[in-house]
């Protein structure tokens, strides 16, 4: 059975980024869009790469177009956003698939690991729910059903957890410290 580490992706600048690289360090993986109303979560996001990055936590960002168009540029174009309205100094990638015939086998993985059970309780959560039905009707299973979802690796290359883009950042966190 494959696991995380025999996994690779491509950096926005084209090299290759293998998960292997990663043993021992705690990873957060998280499809990323610039125009979506979770883009704010960059600032939490960096905050804990920030906070936590010599304590061994790693974050990969993985822009992603698939949902609502809401990440159309280009890769250059995308980090220029991120670094001038988010200030953001954790490793950006290619702009990628997470769902369909195209989709990252990384990802394809990360799915199998962890399914989607929700985007919880509350307004927020029921909101989502509402909009994914219309504009993402085709998602099944462990299919990320929109941007900032995130896949928690621990150090032993385990997918211990995945967020979706409603949960609080400050759970999210919580969750991320208590596995450092």
């Amino acid at each position: 059975m494959a696991s995380f580490y025999d996994y690779s992706i491509l950096a926005a600048n084209g090299n290759e980024v293998k998960m292997a690289d990663f043993k021992g360090k705690v990873v957060m993986v998280v499809n990323t869009a610039t125009g979506c109303g979770f883009t704010p979560q960059y600032e939490p996001i960096e905050k804990m790469y920030r906070d936590y990055h010599e304590k061994g936590l790693e974050i990969l960002d993985i822009p992603c177009n698939q949902f609502g168009n809401q990440a159309p540029g280009s890769d250059d174009e995308i980090h220029e956003f991120c670094t001038l309205h988010y200030n953001t100094t954790f490793p950006q990638m290619k702009k990628s698939e997470v769902n369909g015939e195209n989709e990252l086998p990384l990802y394809t993985f990360l799915k199998s690991q962890k399914t989607f059970e929700g985007f919880g309780k509350g307004l927020k959560a029921k909101g989502m729910e509402l909009a994914v039905k219309k504009l993402n009707k085709d998602a099944t299973g462990g299919d990320i059903r929109w941007n900032f979802t995130k896949f928690i690796i621990d150090k032993e290359g385990n997918v211990v957890a995945r967020f979706e883009p409603t949960t609080d950042m400050k759970e999210v966190e919580k969750f991320v410290t208590s596995l450092l």
